[in-house]
């Protein structure tokens, strides 16, 4: 690994100014750098990254309203949820490695490494990588199959997503996503872009940022075990994942008007 990229606690003083008006972004970019490096991600990781960015611009880069009613479903779900499972690929293991681990705790949920371009290399360094941020266990078998898939991610472990009810997941394919719903399972798929196959296929759709939606999915986990379980039934019950979708679209459409006419 290039030591002049090493973050030093992703602050990368001397690299990157603490005034940067892309500083976040920036360092987001290093870390799925030196993820690429470690094993972690695949080049072409790095290429769903730069698509996803481009949707977050549009969305304002911050967490909104839409999104923020899809993370307290999502979190209701997992919750409720008899085997919650967070599905992990190399960007999330690059990005919110702690924060998949603290979400799994705070709603009781397995941890699974599943990956399109599959090597072991990659399975066992993404394993470590979530063990070295406080996972007790992740599973990494492909001791099972998805059914219709043909890809390295039909294999899957039977204890983990195979047998899951609630599957959360991010940056997936949309055929992946179809598939597992068709096994009945509901699938919380985190996007940026409103219009994937992902987006369209999942039960609940978070348009956001990885970095944002793992953090308040985790605020809204600690939060709502206060909450009774018939409420937070009937904030799932009222959920309507096309509306949201819908409603993500009009947000970008009006922001796009309000910017080209404030140029």
């Amino acid at each position: 690994m290039d030591k002049s990229r090493s973050s030093d606690a992703w602050s990368l003083r001397g690299l990157i100014p603490d005034n940067h008006p892309r500083r976040e972004s920036l360092i987001v970019r290093e870390k799925l750098v030196e993820a690429l490096e470690n094993g972690i991600l695949v080049a072409q990781g790095l290429i769903a990254h730069g698509r996803g960015e481009c949707f977050d611009y549009l969305i304002g880069e911050k967490t909104q309203s839409f999104a923020e009613l899809a993370e307290k479903v999502a979190v209701a779900m997992l919750l409720l949820a008899k085997n919650p499972v967070i599905s992990v690929n190399g960007n999330m293991a690059a990005l919110v490695p702690k924060e998949i681990v603290e979400l799994a705790r705070e709603v009781n949920a397995k941890v699974e490494v599943n990956l399109f371009y599959r090597s072991e290399e990659r399975v066992k360094a993404i394993a470590e990588e979530l063990k070295k941020n406080g996972a007790e266990k992740v599973l990494t078998e492909g001791d099972a199959t998805i059914p219709e898939l043909f890809s390295e991610r039909r294999k899957v472990s039977k204890e983990g997503m195979y047998s899951a009810d609630v599957v959360l997941l991010a940056m997936e394919d949309g055929d992946r996503t179809q598939a597992l719903v068709n096994m009945g399972k509901k699938v919380i798929a985190i996007d940026l872009n409103p219009l994937s196959r992902t987006s369209l296929s999942a039960t609940v759709t978070i348009v956001d940022n990885v970095i944002r939606a793992f953090p308040n999915m985790i605020r809204f986990a600690r939060e709502m075990k206060e909450v009774r379980r018939e409420e937070i039934k009937k904030l799932i019950d009222q959920f309507d994942n096309k509306k949201n979708l819908s409603e993500s679209l009009k947000f970008i459409s009006s922001r796009l008007i309000q910017l080209s006419e404030d140029l």
